[in-house]
């Protein structure tokens, strides 16, 4: 099952006005366990950011649910309650669930906030909207928690699509030499009898 993780990434960064800088800058991602985490912000970032950058925490993050618009990129945390009642109707519990939403001002996304959740079927508050200073979210995908079979499937079909030529040998990584295509026509020799 995917978890939301914060993971904090330093890097040197350019400036508007043409200066570097060194930032420490939150993102958040789905990913398996911390390791999966750190290897997919390296993955996500190490194409996008120049230079080096070193991972300084990752850390699991109690989110419930991200609603992404388009029109933004900055995060609001929103927390949400809302009383949940068990078979007797004297208990009451309050569950606390907190939420990202990306918008332009506190108003807006508290208005977002109230939007999407407004086809439940319970009543509810929110009780808090706050700036967030994530810079960027990494949502689930698919292919990270593909079953193994799935993804040999997906080999076979890749290797069904491009088959590699017949009669060609391939050598190992770093090998200085190549290797010379087999023909069909070689022939292998036994040059032993059955005598010996």
């Amino acid at each position: 099952m995917n978890s939301w993780f914060t993971v904090k990434v330093k890097y040197t960064k350019q400036l508007e006005n043409g200066t570097f800088k060194r930032v420490s800058e939150p993102y958040v991602l789905a990913a398996m366990t911390f390791t999966d985490a750190e290897a997919r912000i390296y993955e996500e970032l190490g194409s996008s950011i120049r230079g080096e950058f070193l991972v300084t925490g990752i850390a699991r993050t109690d989110v419930h649910d991200i609603f992404q618009y388009d029109d933004t990129e900055a995060w609001y945390k929103c927390k949400v309650t809302y009383d949940k009642v068990d078979d007797e109707p004297d208990k009451k519990k309050t569950i606390t669930q907190n939420f990202l939403v990306s918008a332009d001002t506190v108003k807006e996304a508290y208005e977002r906030v109230q939007e999407s959740l407004g086809s439940l079927m319970i009543d509810f508050n929110i009780t808090a909207v706050a700036a967030s200073p994530i810079v960027e979210i990494f949502p689930y995908r698919e292919e990270d928690v593909a079953s193994p079979a799935k993804k040999v499937a997906q080999v076979i079909e890749e290797i069904y699509e491009n088959p590699a030529p017949k009669g060609v040998v391939y050598s190992a990584s770093g090998a200085d030499e190549e290797l010379e295509d087999i023909s069909s026509d070689s022939v292998i020799e036994d040059n032993f009898s059955e005598e010996e």
